[in-house]
């Protein structure tokens, strides 16, 4: 879906400017929110909401994943990005210089030379140029002629494409559906098809590249000042992951089970990360989640027998968040491992 976007900031270099404008054509021509924009690439929606307003200019790895996830003219994105740090850089980095003040300097003696020294002149160093009278592409796709895919977004369709056969296939063992062999998204009526892990065997692994995600629960959420702390499970993979929103490189939040198995994120880059999974299988399980940031610790209540927390909730409509308890979080200096 189009929107009505707020005014760029006067400040922007042409570069960045340039760049938020195409960002912002990519989103409208794919008709899509801001939330479903953060939902495919697993980003959140405030993140996307500074990028696209210039208040803050996008990583490479955010603009790798819009790339991988939208039909848009990756080059150019790219192209732009890096125009747009080279400007931020340079606007950063000058600073005024004084004017050298000459050393006395004695009479030099001179000594005979016999032969030239030869000195290496300086290489020269190419510095791509903003242009200025090239033609005008853009990043949507079918605005830009002979546009080509990147090798970034046929990575990330290599790596689909396997993950489809291998689900296909282990679904045609348990009896699946013929939308299932026909490659069709899953729904409601295919609630039975086996996932990629259950139980232990998810244990450490992606709830994104398993398929837990597709009946992802949001148990619980809450706030460690202004992070915002997630638990995750899924009923069919009977495991459960952390998520973290609105942080900053250095945050993490760790999700830990009965038995003491921990898995961590760390937010590397941006605002938002999440964990790998732990075993929720037992019925005795028992699950917390908590933050570290520089400004204090917090968890979130601890859970018992998450499956029946689930049962409890409506199922999740496909691309739509899954329905949310808030509750307020414990703080303390230093959260329990084993709570």
């Amino acid at each position: 879906m189009s929107q009505s976007w707020k005014p760029l900031p006067d400040g922007l270099s042409e570069p960045a400017r340039r760049l938020a404008e195409e960002l912002r054509a990519v989103k409208d021509a794919h008709r899509i929110s801001l939330a479903e924009l953060g939902k495919r690439t697993y980003l959140s929606k405030a993140s996307w909401e500074r990028w696209l307003n210039g208040k803050r200019l996008i990583t490479p790895q955010a603009l790798a994943g819009m790339i991988a996830a939208l039909d848009c003219d990756g080059e150019l994105l790219t192209s732009l990005l890096r125009q747009a740090e080279a400007a931020r850089d340079a606007a950063e980095g000058a600073a005024p210089v004084s004017e050298p003040v000459p050393a006395p300097v004695s009479e030099p003696v001179l000594a005979p030379v016999s032969e030239p020294v030869l000195v290496p002149a300086p290489v020269p160093v190419a510095v791509q140029a903003w242009p200025t009278e090239a033609p005008v592409r853009s990043a949507v796709l079918g605005r830009a002629a002979g546009w080509r895919r990147p090798s970034a977004l046929l990575a990330a369709a290599v790596a689909v494409a396997l993950v489809l056969a291998v689900s296909l296939y282990l679904h045609g063992l348990n009896g699946g559906t013929d939308a299932a062999a026909a490659g069709l998204p899953a729904t409601s009526a295919e609630a039975g098809a086996a996932p990629l892990c259950q139980g232990i065997g998810c244990a450490g692994k992606d709830p994104q590249l398993m398929g837990c995600e597709n009946d992802d629960h949001t148990l619980l959420t809450g706030n460690v000042g202004q992070v915002v702390l997630y638990l995750h499970y899924s009923p069919r993979c009977r495991a459960a992951w952390a998520g973290i929103t609105e942080g900053a490189p250095g945050d993490t939040v760790t999700i830990t089970n009965r038995t003491g198995w921990q898995e961590t994120a760390l937010i590397h880059w941006g605002y938002d990360n999440y964990s790998a999974m732990v075993d929720a299988g037992p019925a005795d399980t028992t699950l917390r989640v908590c933050g570290h940031q520089p400004g204090g610790d917090g968890c979130l209540p601890l859970v018992t027998d998450p499956a029946a927390r689930a049962a409890t909730m409506a199922a999740p409509s496909p691309k739509a968040p899954s329905p949310v308890a808030s509750v307020p979080v414990t703080e303390s200096p230093t959260p329990s491992a084993t709570s």
